[in-house]
């Protein structure tokens, strides 16, 4: 049974770069941190990390932008939309903005991050919050418990 309903195709706002994930996500969150409120002018920021194997481009070439430091930040050349980050040294992800995909509506963030610097009145519904970033040994537990109780897309 596909209960993630895979694949799931997604774009940039002009749709000149189109993408395609086909494996289950590994979380999805929200990112308070003023970097994420500056770069997506809202906030924070959502994202479903994936497997970088289950994460391909269809159509278009993206260009790095962003803070331009050690975290890829991918956009569309065209519109600018931020549509992925392939954090540094975590080769096995990609961070895949949530509102890019096609059909999002299912979309929940299963924790928070960076609530130190959330603004006063934003609220995500996120089980997990953190102040900063977890610890990297609190990852898989975290992951683990998405898989197993992560809110899945609808028919």
């Amino acid at each position: 049974m596909n209960e993630w309903k895979l694949p799931w195709y997604g774009a940039c706002m002009c749709g000149g770069v189109r993408f395609k994930v086909s494996a289950p996500p590994l979380l999805t969150m929200a990112c308070h941190c003023t970097g994420c409120q500056k770069l997506s002018a809202s906030a924070y920021s959502l994202t479903i990390a994936v497997p970088s194997a289950g994460f391909s481009l269809t159509q278009g070439e993206p260009v790095l932008g962003g803070m331009h430091g050690p975290h890829g930040q991918f956009y569309c050349p065209h519109c600018k939309n931020w549509m992925f980050t392939r954090p540094h040294g975590l080769d096995f992800l990609v961070n895949v903005r949530a509102t890019m995909l096609d059909a999002h509506r299912w979309y929940v963030p299963f924790i928070e991050v960076y609530t130190s610097q959330m603004l006063p009145w934003a609220s995500t519904g996120a089980v997990h919050s953190f102040a900063t970033q977890p610890e990297i040994d609190q990852y898989q537990p975290l992951i683990d418990a998405f898989a197993r109780d992560g809110v899945r897309p609808v028919a």
